[in-house]
């Protein structure tokens, strides 16, 4: 209580409701509190029934260490053996000199002995993987104890010779404490002591100064030594040590064997290089023939028949010219297959065999590449030396601007040789058919090599082009007949005849006559093709392009300009025209008409430099494509023929110095409007802008522009004339386009001649006057507003109304 307040006043001032007042609100708060005791009540029996007959919760998996123990306890062990070893290699190696001959022998002799026999009281307690590294760790020491032995008491032995010896014998050694009955269990002695294995041979070789055939060889009896153990090992730690082992000593030796055989300079050396090799392919077909994997056999058995290739082709390489070099080795290649089908040899060794010698023949047609590229794309080096004159043979027709491959004197005879294998090895149904196709290719490359490997004439290479052409062609349209499994050989033999056709015109630049006649001869030779319809399709397209190229060289044979000969040119699209109508519906059609249509385009370029040439070429070209546009199916043509009829008017008006801009549009409008009337008739619901407004605008706008400008009174007056016939036909007709366009054109042509004297009554008028006429105007749009609306939705009714 506040003092100097009195109770009297307190009481005044508290609200003190009645009992009867009281009581009531103490009920009404007492059912408000029953009714929320029930609801929480409710709430709360629901929750216990979901409880019941809810799964119970999926127990939380602890989480999963990142490193198990057993591997942090082999982490620990193997740093630990580790440390104790560089420790041992300190001890050795820097601490020597502070004890005597006696303290260095019982130090280490001791520490070497504890290590190696550590392992035997852990494994009878268990501990596998501490004994394991202890061992580790006393082999270990025992190297050491090898290289102290040499600085001690042996310093004055060769040292390769001292290495080679102590690593066979700790290889011994470290083997045969892995045989101990008391270390058996030890895993590590085995795998360890193929490690200085590797050795033995390859520094006694060395100290021996046996040479680099005798390295090699060591090399490679090393890794036959690894490939049984790893065949026959039981342990698979002991098979994997010995299959890295195996495998990086055979890749040094097989190297050093080939780099040897590839630098051989007289026949002995190249024999030993041949022997090398062939050790080290009888190691891996070996290898092949025991091991139990599919794929490693099969990799195993390809590296022995390549091996055993570059052996017996390295053998025989020194006594024979480079050019002789690739199909020696080709055919101890194609040897392989015989050796396959002649001996029993498992089925992963005869595939890889077999995948060995399609490695080198692939090889071998790879090398014969780079002449075939000379050959087939060299003519083109003529396009910038046409009709200089025949060159003196088939070889300097194919190199006017590119070298000619060295050592190629074989390369017919590698190809046809692959062809052959082709042909009678492959029989499985699944590669025959490409085996087909590949001998078609390769018979195809060996024909077309032949002149320029040869160096025969000038003219008999384009023989020998023009009937290997005529060859692919005849092939293309017998294996039409055949099964369809040649339906790859169709395929290939037409694109190797039109292939051979391209590089044989090219080949023929070098003279006129040449030229001439290998156009005529292609042009007849495809369009005789062209009567079988499966090669239509390419040889009627080649045929009207030869035939364009034909016109082109007879024109400048003549002496002709280019513009002149364009004329000659559009024989070739008349031709196609009329033979893609014959054609109607076949697969040859389009590829005809698109052969057509760029022979007219060729025509046009030709007629550029003379205008009224050009006029002339364009309109023929309309008249074809108009003719064309009568079949049917190509109606939608007649919108060239147009734009051709057109360009020819327009570029005959620019010849003879036309500016009348009329003279260009009427010939435009007239046929426009004529086609847009016959499509209102046949479908009067369609647009007068889609019928008749382009028709209209392509005149009346150019006009009206022209107009502007004119100083004159004609123009005007005709446009405005023309504008208001437009206009009256229009509202005749509820057309919208006419009366639109017309109108807009007629306002804008009368604004023009009205517009001197506008400029006149505004010079002659007070400077107040426009202004109180603008407000004049806007006042009498403001008072009579919605009247203006209702004029203009009327004027709007009234133009949807019309078409």
């Amino acid at each position: 209580m506040a003092y100097g307040v009195t109770r009297t006043t307190l009481d005044g001032m508290t609200h003190i409701p009645p009992p009867a007042e009281e009581l009531r609100l103490l009920d009404a708060e007492l059912w408000h509190l029953d009714a929320r005791r029930a609801q929480l009540l409710t709430r709360r029996a629901w929750l216990v029934a979901a409880l019941h007959h809810a799964p119970p919760p999926a127990p939380v998996a602890p989480p999963r260490p990142e490193a198990p123990a057993p591997r942090v306890q082999n982490v620990l062990l193997l740093l630990g053996g580790i440390l104790l070893t560089i420790a041992a290699m300190v001890f050795t190696l820097v601490s020597w000199g502070h004890l005597g001959i006696a303290g260095r022998a019982v130090v280490l002799g001791a520490v070497t002995l504890a290590a190696l026999a550590a392992p035997v009281p852990l494994l009878k307690r268990g501990l596998r993987s501490t004994a394991e590294s202890v061992a580790g760790l006393g082999l270990a020491l025992t190297v050491l104890d090898a290289y102290a032995l040499h600085e001690v008491a042996l310093a004055e032995v060769d040292g390769t010779g001292y290495t080679a010896v102590a690593s066979a014998v700790l290889a011994v050694l470290w083997a045969a404490y892995g045989l101990l009955p008391a270390t058996a269990a030890l895993r590590l002695p085995f795998p360890a002591a193929l490690a200085p294995a590797q050795l033995p041979l390859l520094l006694w070789s060395v100290a021996a100064d046996a040479g680099p055939h005798g390295i090699t060889a060591a090399l490679l009896l090393t890794a036959a030594f690894d490939t049984a153990v790893a065949l026959r090992a039981p342990a698979a730690s002991v098979r994997i040590a010995a299959a890295v082992g195996a495998y990086g000593t055979g890749a040094w030796g097989v190297m050093a064997a080939g780099w040897l055989s590839l630098t051989a300079s007289g026949a002995s050396a190249a024999a030993r290089a041949a022997a090398l090799l062939l050790l080290a392919a009888t190691i891996g077909l070996v290898a092949a023939w025991r091991s139990e994997g599919e794929k490693r056999a099969l990799g195993l058995a390809v590296t022995a028949g390549l091996l055993t290739v570059a052996a017996l082709g390295g053998a025989v390489r020194p006594a024979l010219a480079e050019a002789w070099t690739v199909p020696v080795h080709l055919a101890c290649g194609i040897a392989l297959l015989a050796a396959v089908r002649a001996g029993r040899l498992p089925e992963a060794v005869r595939g890889g065999l077999v995948w060995a010698s399609g490695t080198v023949q692939a090889l071998a047609v790879l090398w014969a590449l780079p002449v075939l590229v000379v050959t087939l794309l060299g003519p083109a080096g003529w396009s910038g030396h046409t009709w200089t004159g025949a060159p003196p043979d088939a070889r300097a027709a194919v190199t006017v601007d590119t070298p000619w491959p060295p050592h190629a004197a074989t390369v017919p005879l590698v190809l046809v040789a692959v062809a052959a294998v082709l042909v009678l090895a492959v029989r499985d149904t699944a590669w025959r058919p490409r085996a087909l196709a590949g001998a078609v290719g390769l018979a195809w490359a060996t024909v077309l090599t032949l002149a320029p490997v040869l160096e025969l004439p000038y003219a008999v290479g384009l023989s020998v082009a023009g009937l290997t052409t005529a060859g692919a062609l005849a092939v293309a349209a017998y294996a039409l007949r055949a099964p369809s499994e040649h339906r790859l050989t169709h395929l290939t033999a037409l694109v190797l005849a039109s292939a051979t056709s391209l590089s044989l015109a090219c080949l023929s630049l070098a003279t006129q006559t040449a030229t001439l006649t290998v156009l005529s001869a292609l042009t007849a030779l495809f369009a005789a093709a062209s009567w079988r319809s499966r090669l239509a399709p390419v040889t009627a397209p080649a045929a009207l392009a030869y035939a364009a190229a034909l016109a082109c060289a007879t024109g400048a044979a003549a002496g002709r300009p280019a513009s002149h000969t364009a004329l000659l040119v559009l024989a070739v699209p008349a031709v196609a025209a009329l033979l893609a109508a014959r054609l109607g519906g076949s697969s040859a059609t389009v590829p005809v008409e698109v052969a057509g249509a760029a022979a007219g385009l060729l025509a046009m370029a030709l007629a550029l430099t003379d205008p009224p040439l050009l006029a002339l070429v364009l309109a023929l070209c309309a008249v074809i494509t108009a003719g064309t546009a009568v079949r049917p199916d190509r109606h939608a043509l007649g919108y060239a023929a147009t734009a051709l009829f057109v360009l020819a008017a327009w570029v005959r008006l620019a010849a003879w110095d036309v500016g009348t801009p009329e003279a260009y549009t009427l010939p435009v409008t007239v046929p426009a409007l004529l086609v847009g009337a016959l499509r209102r008739r046949r479908d009067p619901r369609a647009s007068s802008w889609t019928a008749y407004g382009p028709g209209l605008a392509a005149t009346l706008l150019p006009s009206l522009v022209a107009a502007w400008g004119d100083a004159h009174w004609t123009r005007p007056l005709l446009l405005g004339v023309a504008a208001l016939l437009v206009t009256l036909l229009g509202a005749r007709h509820h057309l919208q386009a006419p009366l639109l366009l017309g109108g807009w054109v007629l306002a804008l042509d009368a604004l023009h001649e009205l517009a001197p004297y506008l400029v006149q009554v505004t010079d002659a008028l007070p400077r107040w006057v426009p202004p109180a006429l603008a407000g004049l105007l806007l006042l009498a749009l403001g008072a009579t507003y919605e009247q203006r609306l209702r004029d203009v939705r009327r004027v709007r009714e009234v133009l949807g109304k019309m078409n």
